[in-house]
């Protein structure tokens, strides 16, 4: 395959080589010499035809971006914010603008300067990095994993058995495998090379990696997972597929001799000292089990799988809130028991969709991604970019921090700023606590730790984003202009442990929130303290709203 340059060259030289000849003067003179001419005008006809069916497979390549492109953008201009929404249109729009993109640059060699300077280089658009595509990756394997989603059908743009996306395809797929082996998600690493290899076989698409490639991920993670057995298997067959593929030669009889110490060591340990079959009992740490335990709840609370006792449902009620307060005589609220003890309240219709729209303009210049704990680092474990709001800011969010004072009914001169956020694909928050617990670094003194929390929804979500509270087996969907509202200490001053909540991952939609946080110093009058502390024994009671066959 020859470059524009190296074509250049040959062209250059085939003139050079008939000047010197015309100069001589002997070439049309014999018909011998005219036939090394015929040799050099083939060479050219053979370069020629091979570059031009280069650039006409290049520019097919390019054609089929292109459509891509177009099919796409047009789609997503019907509806831009629930198009990214969608966890698998978001995903392939990162990994089309970036390993897309390098692939297309790669391609390219007619017309290359005119790419590089009109448009990788403009600094007025943003374009997406190595670490999005590879937070996409992860993103899809989270909801995969909490949503019980298959791989096949996320691979065909389904979400639940509805097709919101353009199907995946081979080298998707494959850059998907790619990137989660990468982060070590081996499993659904795994059989996303699976999908690949088997859209490789139906597609007969020209990729810039071969069957061989996915054999070679396969047989790797195959081994990583500790399935030797199938590691070897897909070695031969990549050795079949390539018998000079070095690493499948050496690794063939390296598999095959773990696999007999596999064998040989199971005899041995079940067959013991007495020749009786030894059954090997694994006992995990407590403090694993507890993790898996709370990870477990949070996953069927996401999926919606509430499911409240009867001594609990029957507590809950609705009522209008009203009270002495002039706004709430002339606009009482709509408001909602979710739970009791600790109340958890809903309340409908505290933020109108002006100020919705309002608050989100206002933050959106200043989003950055959400850090946790005093170095303000970011994790994987909070996914989501956030701004904060003063009430000096605009009347708008002053007002909103008075509406919030007026119905709970708490003082807010040390609560925080407006917290906006917006969570990206598959955007989460696990399970925590939002008060400082007694061995962590508490907050400021002078304020006191965060006694309530209001949580305002600014959008309904199409599938997943509910807040979920893991100890008491309670779910809350997003309700667009809502807010749910809960107390963080016990009147003691105690935490209290039965708030652990946690914000699931969206899998269709974008949610945006925004959060106000009431400190505990200026309450003393509003909600007197009380002498009786937290039981030592509450935890034993954290759960019980939850039925033990959820749990």
């Amino acid at each position: 395959m020859l470059s524009m340059s190296q074509l250049n060259v040959i062209i250059l030289s085939i003139l050079i080589v008939s000047f010197v000849i015309w100069a001589d003067g002997e070439v049309y003179t014999s018909t011998h010499e005219m036939e090394y001419l015929l040799e050099t005008q083939q060479r050219v006809v053979q370069e020629l035809d091979a570059y031009i069916s280069t650039e006409e497979q290049r520019l097919n390549d390019l054609k089929r971006h292109l459509d891509i492109f177009k099919r796409e953008q047009k789609k997503a201009m019907v509806d831009p914010v629930n198009y990214v929404g969608s966890p698998i249109n978001a995903f392939t729009l990162i990994k089309r603008l970036t390993y897309d993109l390098k692939e297309i640059e790669t391609n390219i060699k007619v017309g290359i300067e005119y790419i590089n300077n009109v448009t990788l280089r403009d600094h007025d658009v943003m374009y997406p990095t190595q670490e999005d595509l590879t937070g996409a990756a992860i993103a899809l394997s989270r909801l995969q994993q909490t949503y019980q989603l298959e791989t096949d059908d996320l691979a065909e743009g389904k979400l639940k058995g509805v097709t919101y996306s353009t199907p995946l395809n081979a080298g998707d797929c494959f850059e998907l495998g790619k990137a989660l082996y990468r982060e070590k998600i081996y499993k659904e690493a795994l059989e996303w090379m699976t999908v690949a290899l088997r859209k490789y076989e139906m597609e007969q698409i020209t990729y810039n990696f071969t069957e061989e490639n996915i054999f070679d991920f396969i047989a790797n993670t195959k081994y990583v997972l500790g399935d030797i057995k199938s590691a070897l298997e897909w070695t031969k067959k990549l050795l079949i597929l390539n018998p000079s593929h070095k690493r499948a030669s050496v690794n063939i009889p390296y598999l095959n001799k773990l696999i007999s110490v596999e064998e040989n060591d199971l005899k041995r340990r079940r067959r013991g000292d007495t020749g009786e079959e030894i059954v090997e009992v694994r006992v995990e740490p407590a403090s694993t089990m507890t993790y898996a335990y709370h990870f477990t709840i949070y996953e069927k609370l996401c999926r919606g799988e509430s499911n409240l006792l009867p001594s609990i449902s029957k507590t809950l009620s609705c009522q209008y809130l009203t009270g002495e307060h002039p706004f709430l005589r002339y606009a009482a609220i709509k408001m909602e028991y979710l739970y009791r003890d600790p109340d958890i309240v809903m309340y409908y219709d505290v933020l109108s969709d002006n100020e919705i729209d309002f608050i989100q303009n206002l933050a959106k210049p200043n989003l950055q991604r959400a850090t946790v704990g005093d170095e303000s680092v970011s994790a994987h474990y909070r996914i989501s970019k956030t701004a904060w709001l003063k009430d000096e800011t605009s009347p708008v969010v002053a007002r909103v921090s008075r509406r919030v004072a007026d119905f709970t009914n708490l003082d807010l001169n040390t609560s925080e700023d407006l917290q906006v956020a917006n969570y990206g694909i598959g955007g989460h928050n696990v399970p925590h606590f939002d008060h400082a617990r007694s061995h962590e670094s508490p907050f400021s003194s002078e304020e006191g730790n965060r006694i309530a929390t209001v949580l305002f929804y600014m959008s309904d979500v199409a599938q997943g984003g509910a807040t979920v509270f893991t100890e008491l087996g309670l779910c809350v969907f997003p309700v667009k202009g809502a807010a749910v509202f809960w107390m963080n200490l016990h009147r003691s001053g105690a935490e209290d442990l039965a708030t652990r909540h946690a914000a699931c991952p969206v899998l269709l939609g974008s949610k945006w929130v925004c959060n106000k946080w009431i400190h505990e110093v200026g309450q003393e009058l509003v909600r007197p303290c009380s002498l009786e502390y937290q039981p030592e024994n509450m935890h034993l009671k954290l759960s019980r709203g939850v039925p033990k066959s959820f749990r």
